[in-house]
């Protein structure tokens, strides 16, 4: 598998999935616990998904998890502990996607790059980060 698991003693921050990325069958990356499950479902030709909808699970969800997308352009991902001290920096390129699930986060463009975000809400504004 072409990802990292970026962690140190206190748990996991982040996992950063290349666009190399290209596995042969169903593979999630997240663990089951996390707020966000994520992964790779391997679809043979002529099958389909039949049409459903999902329950209301009523879940109770502490912090704030954050999907990024690299459509275009490149940059820096630094990745930080809950104790603001940076533990990674990588490159990432078009295609390139980070799930942030603790911890802290920033990146630093090389070029005009535009990110596609996904996290959970409802979001009550940037009242709700610590900037440091």
């Amino acid at each position: 598998m072409n990802y990292e698991c970026i962690s140190d003693t206190n748990g996991v921050f982040a996992y950063l999935i290349h666009n190399s990325e290209n596995p042969e069958k169903t593979t999630f990356i997240t663990t089951p616990d996390l707020n966000f499950q994520a992964g790779f479902i391997i679809y043979p030709d002529d099958s389909e998904i039949p049409r459903h909808f999902h329950y209301p699970v009523r879940r109770s969800i502490q912090g704030t998890s954050e999907v990024i997308f690299v459509r275009e352009g490149s940059c820096i991902v630094d990745v930080y502990t809950d104790n603001k001290e940076l533990i990674a920096s990588r490159p990432m390129g078009k295609g390139d996607i980070v799930i942030f699930v603790a911890g802290g986060h920033g990146f630093r463009m090389k070029e005009k790059t535009v990110l596609f975000e996904i996290k959970q809400g409802p979001y009550p504004g940037t009242d709700e980060k610590v900037r440091f």
